[in-house]
């Protein structure tokens, strides 16, 4: 037993860990609603356009791909962060 653990409760001990494995997993559940609001975006983006200018389903997959990328490319940002 530590210092800290001392005269700690079990329900005590397991809200600290909870706590810390949460703030040790902030940065990939971004990195999560980032890829899935690049996608949501780009490819709302690339739909308007083809309603707009009546050419689907160019502009959208072209948007998906897009959002899929961005995404992408943001993950490995959050990963391989120095």
């Amino acid at each position: 037993m530590t210092d800290t653990d001392k005269g700690e409760s079990p329900l005590a001990k397991s809200t600290r860990a909870f706590q810390e494995r949460a703030e040790q997993a902030g940065p990939a559940a971004g990195a999560g609603y980032t890829i899935i609001g690049a996608i949501i975006v780009c490819g709302g983006l690339g739909y308007a356009i083809d309603r707009w200018r009546g050419t689907a389903p160019w502009f959208l997959v072209g948007g998906l791909l897009l959002g899929i990328v961005v995404g992408m490319w943001e993950l490995a940002k959050t990963v391989w962060h120095k």
